[in-house]
């Protein structure tokens, strides 16, 4: 498994594959193939200690899940399944290995099991891979596969790890820095007892895979109903706000409370102020019991630690938790996001909101009044002056308000005429009119509408008035233009605009523009 100190089974894989780089480079001395032997010894003798191990996991899971089906019952049939599989597997290597010796007189004379005949005819052809390559193949990834999607997410890495046949290609970097077909790269061209002591080892793998999957699930269980060391802490109130000047009943409680886990001791503060046991709060089974006041209006910090025996020691349990005190209210508050006023033609964000309700228990309604979300209210008002909005609600204690809040009703303002974005008077050159836009502009508008011009009137001193459809000079207008002298002062009147999102609504006449001619 990744960090931490190798076990005895990971040391002795590292020590296998460094003793076969060490037999490449001696050129397959016999004393380098007795050495894979007594190797493959020593992983055969482990796996059976492990096989006896897991079955004892296998036990002790069964028992729990017969005690408490609730938490254990998942856990052993996965337990099962994981264990079948793996002994499965463990059985196909073991009648591979049992093939690849079976021709061998004395299985201990490993000097002898110099060739990779069996394992190159089984799993190759050519440069294409048997039947029995295929399967070989098939089965590690199978495995991979299966057990992963059983095992805890804390082990399903892991798994890959020790069951990995390359990348999705199943290919592998050789020392050359070339793609190679993992199974070649592993298994081609071989000494017999190369490859029995490495399929050994996939074997120990099977067996530490199956072994940290049970131990897993039995330990998980177990750390979560006894461990104090990753337990929270949150706040347990009669309700989640109070009014100021109002004992505060709430209590600090831990996670996965148990009536058996009273603290020893506790330090703790309130907003930075140190809290006194038997003033401020008291020691009870699964938590302390908060005794102070509500305090002020305001959010308040309760934070500290709170200390449980474990094992003979002193654990620490952090605490970092608010809670909110706010003033009882009396009335709803009731305000246009931008204006005392409302404007008929455009929508008016509102907010309505009651003090110590929440905004999904609070009504409000008025013609026009349309709901956004939360507190936010959009109003579209109609016809009349004034408009009454009635906001509702239940405080936590049962007691009913209802309060009524009247807006006057103003019309949008009269818009301006604007050339170039400038009202009332302009100077420009001749020519920067004739290519100048005419616009309508709101100012000191609250709000942001988008005025459209869809026609004007165009007057130059000693020139017929010239009807113009559009927001640019027309030719005739241009026509007129050339006429004018320098200091004439050009008319732009009658100007026809509209909001673009709400054409029904009839804006107020439009204010003229009037362009003195520079040139």
């Amino acid at each position: 498994m990744a960090g931490g100190k190798q076990s005895p089974r990971q040391k002795m894989v590292n020590l296998m594959y460094l003793v076969f780089i060490c037999m490449l480079a001696l050129n397959m001395s016999k004393e380098v193939l007795a050495a894979f032997g007594l190797m493959n010894v020593k992983m055969e003798q482990a796996n059976a200690k492990t096989t006896e191990n897991n079955l004892a996991f296998l036990g002790s899971l069964e028992t729990k899940a017969s005690e408490n089906a609730e938490k254990y019952a998942k856990d052993y049939e996965n337990a099962k399944k994981v264990q079948k599989m793996s002994q499965e597997y463990f059985d196909y290597l073991e009648g591979l290995k049992k093939e690849m010796t079976k021709d061998i007189e004395d299985p201990t004379d490993y000097q002898v099991m110099d060739k990779a005949d069996y394992l190159d005819q089984k799993f190759f052809q050519g440069d294409n891979l048997a039947e029995g390559g295929k399967e070989f193949l098939k089965k590690i990834n199978d495995y991979r596969t299966q057990v992963g999607a059983l095992v805890p997410e804390r082990l399903q890495g892991t798994v890959k790890s020790r069951f990995n046949t390359g990348d999705e290609n199943g290919k592998v970097e050789n020392r050359d820095k070339k793609k190679v077909d993992w199974i070649k790269y592993h298994y081609e061209g071989f000494p017999l007892i190369a490859s029995l002591t490495k399929i050994t080892a996939l074997q120990s793998d099977i067996k530490a895979t199956e072994e940290d999957a049970l131990k897993a699930m039995l330990e998980g269980n177990l750390t979560d109903q006894v461990s104090l060391k990753n337990f929270a802490t949150s706040l347990n109130a009669s309700k989640s706000a109070f009014y100021a000047g109002e004992k505060y009943d709430g209590k600090i409680i831990i996670s996965k409370t148990d009536n058996s886990s009273t603290p020893v001791r506790a330090e703790l503060t309130l907003d930075g102020r140190k809290l006194a046991e038997g003033k401020d709060y008291a020691l009870e089974a699964g938590g302390v019991k908060m005794l102070i006041s509500a305090g002020a209006a305001g959010d308040h910090k309760v934070e500290g630690k709170i200390f449980f025996k474990q094992d003979g020691e002193e654990i620490p349990v952090e605490v970092k938790n608010t809670f909110a005190t706010i003033t009882k209210p009396n009335a709803a508050v009731i305000a246009a996001t931008k204006m005392n006023v409302v404007y008929r033609g455009v929508p008016n964000p509102m907010t309505i909101s009651i003090p110590g309700i929440p905004d999904n228990k609070v009504s409000a309604s008025a013609p026009g009044l349309t709901r956004k979300g939360g507190s936010n209210y959009t109003m579209n008002p109609g016809k009349g002056r004034t408009v009454k909005i009635v906001a509702s609600g239940t405080l936590p204690d049962g007691q009913r308000i209802s309060t009524p809040a009247e807006f006057r009703i103003k019309d949008i303002p009269r818009p301006s005429g604007a050339i170039r974005g400038e009202t009332g008077s302009a100077k420009m050159p001749r020519k920067n009119l004739e290519i100048s836009t005419v616009g309508a502009l709101l100012e000191d508008f609250d709000f942001d509408l988008n005025l459209r011009v869809s026609g004007f009137k165009f007057k130059v001193p000693g020139q017929p008035t010239v009807t113009v459809r559009g927001n640019k000079l027309d030719s005739r207008a241009k026509s007129a233009l050339k006429r004018a002298k320098r200091g004439d002062a050009v008319q732009i009147f009658d100007v026809n605009a509209y909001i673009s999102n709400n054409k029904s609504y009839k804006l107020k006449k439009v204010s003229p523009v009037v362009v003195e001619i520079t040139n």
